[in-house]
């Protein structure tokens, strides 16, 4: 039986953990665990760790936090030192400079949350479920000096059901993908991966979310947002504007109502707004600026609406 493979893994969200979770559980040697610094977060901006240092240090892995790896001198000596096997890299959050990937046997193995070459980028999960897709994936690839550009290991299929957000995605393909890197580390060390060039001309990009696309744009179809509204959860959500102040809108589906596009129409308890090409959204969970979230029943006898206001103004 072949020894195990020497290992240097690098990410830092929650969607990593439970990648180095199961490559401990199979058996890999970890050399280094790469993090990103730790954060400042929450009202007293406390230093804090990533999900991905939190699991390393539970499991009593070394592990470093470079401010820069491009042109850092120490952690390149460092990685060189170590002659690593394969480096495994999900959901890092940096760009991994020629020296990386020229450094280990195997390779630097990339975990992306698509089918790739589909929704190369940044939030790869948000925008699949924002565009519609029934049916999303995880990939292993061969890292290399493009953006999600790299030759496809493996790849395995999930289906994205009606009801799931990116928060309920994201750990479905977490596991999946766990599992998927397992297999290929072990089939490179076998020997018996065949690599596979991805398709550019299919290629579509995931760009990172900003905060605008979040804004609630009634010109589309109800389907269009409630598909947007499921993809960028929790950030940056789904938002309008009611009475000069900001609405966010956390549930609502397609609804029967014919109603001019952004105008409301209350029906007894139930709360409707006009969208693009005839279609119309019933609102059934929404939060006004400074607020908790409420029902829209709550909501309409808390501030009475009217038929006929207008969102987003």
């Amino acid at each position: 039986m072949p020894s195990p493979l020497n290992l240097v893994f690098c990410g830092t969200p929650a969607f990593a953990v439970p990648t180095l979770e199961r490559l401990l559980e199979a058996g890999f040697h970890f050399q280094l665990v790469v993090t990103q610094p730790d954060r400042p977060k929450g009202r007293g901006l406390e230093l804090t760790y990533s999900p991905v240092k939190r699991c390393a240090l539970k499991c009593k892995l070394p592990v470093v936090q470079p401010l820069t790896i491009k042109n850092n001198a120490e952690f390149r000596m460092q990685l060189s030192e170590l002659k690593p096997d394969a480096i495994v890299i999900v959901g890092y959050g940096r760009i991994i400079p020629l020296w990386m990937l020229d450094l280990p046997l195997l390779g630097n193995i990339n975990l992306h949350a698509s089918l790739l070459p589909k929704y190369r980028g940044a939030a790869p999960i948000q925008w699949a479920i924002a565009q519609g897709e029934t049916m999303t994936g995880v990939t292993t690839m061969k890292i290399d000096a493009g953006l999600d550009t790299g030759d496809i290991l493996l790849q395995q299929e999930v289906p994205i059901d009606s009801a799931d957000t990116a928060e309920t995605l994201s750990p479905k393909l977490a596991t999946v993908g766990a599992n998927l890197v397992v297999a290929t580390l072990r089939d490179l060390q076998a020997g018996v991966v065949h690599l596979r060039q991805q398709d550019n001309s299919q290629a579509t990009l995931a760009p990172i979310l900003k905060k605008e696309d979040g804004w609630i744009d009634f010109s589309r179809s109800a389907a269009e947002i409630v598909n947007r509204l499921r993809g960028f959860q929790p950030w940056p959500g789904a938002f309008t504007k009611f009475r000069e102040k900001n609405l966010q809108v956390w549930r609502a589906s397609a609804a029967d109502p014919t109603v001019s596009e952004a105008e409301l129409r209350i029906e007894s308890d139930r709360l409707f707004v006009g969208c693009g090409r005839n279609t119309c959204l019933e609102i059934s969970e929404l939060q006004m600026e400074g607020k908790k979230r409420t029902f829209a029943p709550d909501f309409i006898r808390g501030y009475r609406p009217l038929s006929g206001e207008m969102l987003g103004t």
